[in-house]
């Protein structure tokens, strides 16, 4: 009888941490593509980047540093209720998006874009970036904590969850824009949000 220890199978599903660390760097990236793209348009989308969005209308701030300060008081919610670990490659990741947010507009010079455009093709890939972010246990603050903290505890869908809160901040942003602009909101909104209620669903497929 061999007296040899078998070490146990390695988890194929669990993602590595390089894995992990590309995710975070592509997901940020997307975000912050998309973000740009719905501000070229003067529209606003969902969560704390459409709050950040609309505040960098009227004040003089890119909308990267306005959307990591607005996550602060998120941050610690988040902390409380999702762990260390979930919180410090969020924070990371809106360090990120951040940072190739002004990247981006120094690197893009964007003449012209229609609204229709910015808001489907801002709002999927922003859709896209969260989803990679989520797909590797990272968020990036505000509505998003909040969403998969009512997943992890009450197994409500992120994608859903996102959708009623990022209704009501678009109501509030009503206030400042005008029907039109709206509008396109609205439709970035439900681009960023289908994203995710159709292919992030836990148990639906493998990893973590």
């Amino acid at each position: 009888m061999s007296n040899e220890t078998i070490s146990p199978a390695r988890d194929e599903t669990r993602h590595t941490l390089l894995e992990d660390a590309y995710a975070l760097v592509t997901g940020a990236w997307l975000i912050a593509f998309g973000l740009v793209l719905m501000k070229a348009a003067g529209i606003v989308t969902a969560g704390v980047a459409g709050l950040a969005l609309l505040a960098s209308y009227h004040v003089p701030l890119g909308v990267g540093l306005l959307f990591f300060l607005i996550n602060i008081p998120f941050f610690l919610i988040g902390l409380m209720k999702l762990g260390r670990a979930f919180m410090v490659r969020t924070i990371i990741a809106c360090g990120l998006i951040f940072v190739f947010a002004a990247i981006t507009r120094t690197s893009l010079d964007i003449a012209t874009i229609h609204p229709a455009f910015a808001a489907l093709g801002g709002g999927t890939v922003s859709g896209l970036g969260l989803l990679a972010l989520l797909r590797h246990k990272t968020g990036v603050g505000g509505v998003n904590i909040i969403a998969v903290w009512m997943q992890n505890s009450r197994g409500w869908s992120v994608g859903r969850m996102h959708m009623a809160l990022d209704a009501i901040i678009l109501l509030v942003a009503l206030s400042s824009l005008d029907l039109a602009s709206f509008g396109w909101s609205v439709l970035s909104m439900l681009a960023i949000n289908m994203t995710l209620v159709v292919w992030h669903r836990p148990g639906r497929y493998t990893g973590h």
